[in-house]
């Protein structure tokens, strides 16, 4: 596959409106695959990295997906490139791209790869899941307790179980919800901070489809934004208060140092 033929297929998967240029640079990398030049919109590939074109083409989807956020908030990159919603990005074009027959993430080609793929998922992630639902309603009978001792709960927290609170809080939430184990605790954990049944068993559909967590946010990040969505008559009225409430601290800042610079006179 040469750079038109990539560039091609990138379009085939989702056009941005923002034009792009695709570069082999002919050269090996240790430390990176590939790279996106903002000011340029160029992506850059170092294709002797790459033993075949489904490797070339997972990485030219990542930077496509660099490419698409950056248009996206107007041409600038944002410092921290791979956020939730980033991954959200890279995670549904490569979608497409196996949809299409340009791209697999060829774990059937390795029958033991495929075993050890079960036995992480059942001894180590359903397990996690377990272990952590577990201890939130551990650290549940542990705040009744502390309650009862007069002991402060988060200093136990903090200095005898030597616990991040948020981990903390974040197995009792799990723990209270009954969530199934199965899904791997990070899963459990944005099922967990969703804020509604609706929201919950859109999570828990969302991941039992194969998304990632980091996909999960964001399309109910996605959902409530656009339910938010306020009309253009709405945005002005709201920017016109906000500009009349800041003209009013200014007007009275104003006066203030116009009295203070007339007792000095």
């Amino acid at each position: 596959m040469d750079p038109n033929g990539v560039k091609e297929a990138l379009l085939g998967l989702e056009d941005c409106g923002a034009d792009f240029s695709v570069v082999f640079s002919g050269k090996a990398s240790k430390k990176v695959n590939g790279l996106y030049k903002p000011y340029s919109r160029e992506i850059v590939l170092h294709n002797r990295n790459f033993e075949n074109d489904n490797q070339l083409m997972y990485t030219a989807v990542h930077e496509y997906a660099h490419h698409i956020q950056c248009t996206a908030a107007g041409g600038e990159l944002s410092p921290r490139h791979h956020t939730a919603e980033f991954w959200a990005c890279f995670h549904g074009l490569l979608k497409k791209a196996e949809e299409a027959g340009l791209y697999t993430i060829g774990t059937e080609a390795s029958p033991e790869l495929a075993a050890l793929t079960e036995e992480i998922r059942e001894k180590c992630l359903r397990e996690n899941g377990r272990i952590m639902r577990d201890l939130g309603k551990l650290l549940e009978k542990a705040h009744r307790l502390c309650a009862e001792s007069g002991v402060r709960y988060e200093d136990y927290v903090d200095r005898v179980l030597c616990l991040p609170r948020t981990t903390a809080r974040a197995a009792v939430r799990v723990a209270s919800l009954e969530l199934d184990a199965s899904m791997g605790y990070e899963a459990m954990k944005v099922v967990a901070a969703q804020t509604s049944p609706e929201k919950r068993e859109k999570a828990v559909r969302l991941i039992s489809q194969g998304e990632s967590p980091d996909t999960v946010r964001a399309s109910l990040s996605a959902a409530a934004a656009a339910a938010k969505e306020k009309s253009p008559k709405e945005r002005l009225e709201q920017e016109k208060e906000r500009l009349e409430k800041n003209i009013a601290r200014l007007t009275a800042r104003l006066e203030h140092v116009e009295q203070s610079l007339a007792s000095l006179s």
